[in-house]
């Protein structure tokens, strides 16, 4: 490795020595890789030849793709405070650029995507190293990774948000995404689920999954942030997902998906803006080797879509080998069961180029080959059939490919994309004499358990399914050893996933246990909490099946559903949002779980006891203050909580019409009321993000004195939430997550905000060092020795 890194070192001193290889003054904005030079002849050639870009436009396509691509970033759009982090946006942060100069530029104010409903979704010409290292722009930056991380803002390219969108998802949809990490469109879907926030469970769902068992620990990193009781993250090979069962009125069918996201894994030569090594490792190789797994993902996505339903099929590359061939290979196997939407009227602002009818082969030397039967024989096995164009004129006329969108960088600014929306209209061909299954479910009772298990990859109920994906097995595994494409998913660097072996490695999963209706656990907090009979306990469970319970988590009645039904077939990652967590002194208040931070907004509607109503300055005490004394709250709060046993409550905040000047949205918290004090458990930030709302300006400076300090807080904090989740899958990955962000970039989240000194508006009391305090030391009035709610 030291002979390596002297090379590496040499090489890049005789770049700079030869003048940087390019980049210039723009090398601070193009993100760090002055020495990579911008320049591939083959790919020129290539395109040029194929014609998708418009003629005389060749020049501004080529600039546009060597300018660093602009930050994105969207509001979550579910939130009920959508509209007050915009308000925020627009109205401080934003002003706060005007007339800026970073590095000689000035920088751009921010414009709002056209295309992407109720300004929702922004962009800016700034760059991630910009971000992160002018001292013009760190409050900027610290609202933006603080924001990211309570799930309240992505940092997600532009393109990437079109899939989602055109997806027309509905709150009753069951979707699939197949090809999920690191999370981001995942992300999307959730929020269109809670389009309508006042249903806490929402009778869609989403299973989010991917084939690489690391990354799936990332999504659910990313998932978590939305607290959604119907997100399940699971991780299979996408070409050969299983087939589920659900139970339908005590019988067992075959789940059928309305909605199916497939976003493959590509070349992925439209992330050239912000991926550079795609330009010195471009060849038309990548796409030859990716167009048969794309195609057998594609093909078992159409299988499990239900008649009327959506598939969307995007890909982050240019090349038609990859998108167009792809589309009319499905649609000629389809014999007429599937169609290419029209979307043209979609999406209304979005520029767009139509799909194309003609296209050719090229081999990585340069040779061209325009039908199959060109091709000679020592070279079928890198040329498919299925990579030519359909030559039937009256079949190509009928596939409609003009219907397939693509996005050149050039138009709007952005990355190259190609979308397709396919409709189901019957079953496919090979699945026409697929029995419906009647399957006589047997009674459970008492505890049941769904282990997380490794996929059979194949089901029980259709014994006469013969699906593509199972007959080409044996070749995808050839091709995927092949493959020279680094490892990685669209908003990283685009690549094939890892062979099926690699789904050995990982951690090995908890079960998922459901707590029995006559546990007698679940008694006292029905009463605590005086919980509306409506509350569907039936869908608590637990992750152990030994011990104490420590942490009860929630999910949805459908997907408890399709966790009983599946528990052979599904390797589940995770799935649930934690609702209540175990206090290890709170029997003696009357029940032993307090409400958890993470669940409060599905478990709100169905309590009806232990609240209490706060006013915005109640509120602002409780976030900037640990065991605030209860003289310090407003007469009001002292006087409802004067008669309140102690233990965990419910702090709610309701806008006042008549102080506009006020936060407008309402605000669910979780705390606890000690003999003497009041105090709030809620992530820190959590905190930041309703400090912020409500006009409190929360700073962190950076201070290099400070960070030995910060350094030990953090190891403080993260033994303390080892300790509280116990053996939650987001503690046992959070280093892996943390790395595995930093390297996939701006698509992904960022890790925690650093833990330093702040400055608060109005002389606040210091919000780091509360929380500091809150994990060192244990206040008697309160007796709640859990304290690591409250998160460094």
């Amino acid at each position: 490795m030291g002979r390596r890194a002297r090379d590496r070192r040499r090489q890049q001193q005789q770049r700079q020595e030869r003048g940087g290889g390019g980049g210039g003054d723009q090398a601070g904005w193009a993100g760090g890789y002055p020495e990579i030079v911008k320049e591939n002849e083959l790919f020129e050639r290539y395109y040029r030849e194929l014609g998708i870009v418009p003629a005389g436009e060749w020049g501004d396509f080529m600039a546009a793709l060597r300018e660093p691509l602009p930050a994105t970033l969207r509001i979550t759009g579910y939130r009920s405070h959508a509209k007050e982090i915009l308000h925020c946006l627009k109205e401080k942060y934003f002003k706060e650029l005007q007339d800026l100069e970073v590095d000689g530029q000035k920088v751009e104010m921010p414009q709002s995507l056209s295309w992407y409903p109720e300004e929702l979704a922004w962009h800016t010409n700034l760059s991630r190293k910009i971000l992160r290292k002018s001292p013009q722009l760190e409050k900027f930056h610290q609202f933006l990774v603080s924001e990211t991380e309570c799930g309240n803002i992505s940092r997600q390219e532009a393109v990437s948000m079109i899939p989602p969108l055109l997806l027309n998802v509905n709150p009753h949809h069951k979707i699939l995404d197949m090809c999920a990490a690191p999370g981001s469109k995942t992300a999307q879907l959730i929020e269109m689920l809670h389009a309508d926030m006042n249903v806490p469970f929402p009778k869609g769902f989403v299973i989010a999954n991917d084939v690489d068992n690391k990354r799936c620990y990332l999504l659910v990193h990313q998932a978590k942030r939305l607290n959604s009781p119907c997100i399940m993250v699971v991780n299979h090979d996408a070409s050969s997902i299983p087939n589920l069962q659900i139970d339908v009125d005590g019988r067992k069918e075959v789940l059928f998906y309305d909605r199916i996201l497939c976003d493959v894994p590509c070349s992925g030569d439209g992330t050239m803006r912000k991926n550079i090594d795609v330009w010195k490792k471009w060849t038309t190789q990548n796409s030859l080797q990716l167009h048969g797994l794309q195609l057998r993902i594609a093909t078992r996505g159409v299988e499990q879509l239900a008649e009327g339903g959506r598939m969307v099929y995007s890909t982050c590359s240019l090349n038609p080998i990859e998108n167009e061939a792809v589309i009319a290979s499905l649609l000629e196997k389809s014999q007429g069961a599937l169609e290419l939407a029209d979307v043209s009227s979609e999406l209304p602002g979005l520029k767009r180029m139509p799909g194309i009818t003609k296209w050719k082969v090229m081999l990585k030397d340069g040779q061209w080959f325009e039908e199959w039967k060109d091709v000679p024989s020592n070279r079928q096995t890198q040329i498919r059939p299925t990579m030519f164009p359909i030559k039937d004129e009256e079949k190509l006329k009928a596939m409609n490919l003009e219907r397939c969108l693509r996005i050149l960088p050039h138009h709007q600014n952005t990355g190259g994309f190609f979308v397709a929306v396919l409709i189901k209209k019957s079953p496919m061909p090979w699945n026409k004499r697929q029995p419906k299954v009647h399957q006589k479910l047997p009674q459970r009772t008492g505890e049941t358990e769904v282990t997380a298990a490794n996929s059979d990859n194949g089901s029980e109920c259709i014994t006469e399914e013969l699906t593509l994906a199972e007959n080409e097995e044996s070749k995808k595994a050839q091709e995927l050893q092949n493959s020279d494409i680094e490892q990685s998913k669209k908003e990283g660097v685009c690549g094939p996933p890892p062979s099926k072996k690699m789904k050995l490695f990982g951690f090995k999963e908890d079960p998922f246990v459901f707590l029995p209706e006559d546990d007698p656990l679940f008694l006292p907090i029905q009463k605590f909490y005086a919980l509306d009979p409506s509350f569907p306990k039936m869908n608590l469970l637990t992750r152990t099946q030994e011990g104490k319970k420590r942490q009860l988590y929630m999910v949805s009645k459908e997907l408890r559903n399709v966790l009983l039904n599946n528990s052979e077939k599904m390797k589940v990652i995770n799935t649930g949002i934690k609702v209540w967590s175990r206090n290890s002194d709170g029997e003696q208040f009357g029940c032993a779980f307090r409400l958890a931070q993470e669940g409060i907004y599905t478990l709100y509607p169905f309590i009806h006891a232990r609240i209490i109503n706060v006013c915005i300055e109640d509120v602002k005490i409780l976030l900037t203050q640990e065991n605030p004394f209860l003289s310090k709250f407003s007469s009001e709060t002292q006087k409802k909580v004067k008669d309140m046993a102690m233990g965990s409550i419910v702090l709610k905040y309701d806008p006042d019409p008549e102080k506009p000047d006020d936060l407008q949205c309402p605000i669910v918290l979780c705390g606890w009321q000690g003999k003497t004090s009041l105090r709030a458990f809620v992530p820190k930030n959590e905190r930041l993000h309703y400090l912020r709302m409500m006009g409190v300006e929360v700073f962190k400076a950076k201070r290099k004195e400070e960070e030995s300090e910060s350094k030990t807080e953090e190891e403080v904090q993260h033994r303390l939430a080892e300790t509280e989740e116990g053996m939650d899958v987001e503690d046992k990955e959070h280093d892996l997550v943390t790395k595995m962000e930093a390297e996939i970039g701006e698509e992904s989240s960022h890790s925690p905000v650093e833990s330093s000194a702040m400055e608060v508006e109005n002389k606040i009391e210091d919000l780091d060092q509360s929380s500091k305090n809150a994990n060192s030391h244990v206040s008697q009035e309160s007796k709640d020795t859990d304290t690591s709610n409250v998160k460094g």
